[in-house]
């Protein structure tokens, strides 16, 4: 199938999701817009929202608070520095930017200039978004592995490209095909666009694999806009394999990093993007146009978080190290409770960030069907794989953000939903 095939397709499944909601009236709507949709992980929280006692394996959002490290610094200036309530600079707060810095030639290895080469975003989301309008022109194509982070088809498709969907390779814990994504490019190839660690899959490059893509780029002339929100969160001994640490790769690449999940602030809406200095005066027109800045209260926030992680034993290692065995023990717990359902869901067991995405193995039930029936059934709220990419469907996602308690609840449902419905047992 075409590219443009591809994009069609995807478009006619992800109909489902305007469906589902309310009617939408796009009379007078721009064509650019209205070729978009709100990600079925969005969806699917605000539809439970109406479903009394529901318990959530959906959107990916942690169940911890926001360190006291963060939110006592974030009062006290409240307290005692009127600047928290103004404007930061545009490209931001220039003591956060030094301090990003920092942490990249810590975590990175890298030299970075933090007055030309960071500017400080509304969430890892807006940097992504901001570096696909910058980069893409109508009928570009970008490389996207599939299943894929829905909100990366929609920035795509708003900046009126064209997302060339590579599908990733299951039975072995998808991981990427690169074969594969060297035979997607074409002359009309602008940029690969990898989540690592993947959402909605878990699955984590490896070094062999991160060096293959940078390779690639360099070889075919593409940018690579690199998805780092979950850095953190691998649970293989290797660690993060970054396409930032590659210095080859430095003038092509453009990283997109969040604290919502090393920090637990997703609410607070702060990350920041690395890239070139020539792309990062480009980035900065849209993100003036659209933001202005991002919230000068949240750069608070995230410059505490910061200076108490230095890599060794801060109050922000500390917790991170917590965060990161309670989400190993989940991932342990949800990978057991899927065992327990072989005739329903057959898996592959997530190697990071805190989603698994298990392949439905009764023939013919849709994903978008199988998450409403789990949400108005069984009061479970999942995301449907169809949301994802073409090689989504026939799968669903599920988050173990939430508690042990909230996890087990939800596969207790699951099962008794299951075997009174005959489906899967």
């Amino acid at each position: 199938m075409s590219a443009r095939g591809r994009v069609k397709s995807v478009m006619e499944d992800r109909s489902v999701y305007k469906s589902v909601g309310r009617a939408e009236d796009l009379s007078r709507i721009s064509k650019r817009v209205a070729g978009i949709t709100v990600s079925a992980i969005k969806q699917m929280p605000v539809l439970a929202s109406k479903v009394a006692g529901a318990v959530s394996l959906g959107q990916g959002i942690p169940s911890f608070a926001t360190p006291p490290f963060v939110t006592e610094a974030v009062i006290r200036a409240l307290r005692e520095d009127e600047g928290i309530g103004k404007y930061s600079l545009q490209p931001g707060m220039p003591e956060l930017k030094e301090e990003i810095a920092h942490h990249l030639k810590r975590t990175r290895g890298i030299s970075v200039d933090p007055e030309t080469e960071i500017f400080v975003s509304c969430g890892s989301m807006e940097a992504l978004a901001g570096a696909i309008c910058t980069l893409v022109e109508r009928g570009d194509e970008v490389l996207v592995p599939s299943p894929n982070y829905a909100s990366h088809i929609e920035q795509i498709l708003f900046a009126e490209g064209v997302p060339v969907f590579v599908p990733l390779i299951e039975e072995e814990g998808w991981r990427i095909d690169l074969a594969g994504l060297a035979r997607a490019v074409t002359p009309r190839t602008k940029a690969i666009l990898v989540c690592n660690p993947m959402n909605p899959t878990g699955a984590a490059l490896t070094c062999d694999e991160a060096r293959a893509i940078a390779e690639l780029a360099i070889e075919r002339d593409l940018f690579v806009i690199a998805d780092e929100a979950y850095d953190f969160l691998v649970y293989h001994p290797s660690g993060h394999a970054s396409l930032a640490a590659i210095s080859e790769l430095k003038s092509r690449l453009i990283a997109a990093f969040s604290f919502s999940k090393m920090y637990c602030m997703t609410g607070w809406r702060v990350g920041y993007m690395y890239a070139p200095s020539h792309v990062i005066d480009q980035v900065l027109k849209v993100h003036d146009a659209f933001a202005i800045c991002a919230p000068t209260v949240s750069q608070y926030g995230a410059l505490a978080a910061l200076r108490a992680t230095n890599g060794r034993d801060g109050e922000g290692d500390r917790f991170i190290v917590r965060l990161v065995a309670a989400l190993d023990d989940r991932r342990h717990l949800t990978c057991g409770r899927l065992d327990r359902l072989p005739s329903l869901f057959s898996y592959q067991k997530p190697q990071g960030a805190y989603y698994v995405f298990p392949r439905i193995v009764p023939a013919g039930i849709k994903s978008m069907d199988l998450s409403l029936r789990l949400l108005y059934e069984a009061k479970v709220i999942s995301v449907p794989g169809s949301g994802f990419g073409p090689t989504g469907e026939g799968h669903i996602r599920f988050s173990f953000g939430g508690t042990e308690e909230e996890i087990d609840d939800a596969f207790d449902r699951i099962e008794e939903w299951a075997s009174g419905a005959g489906i899967g047992l």
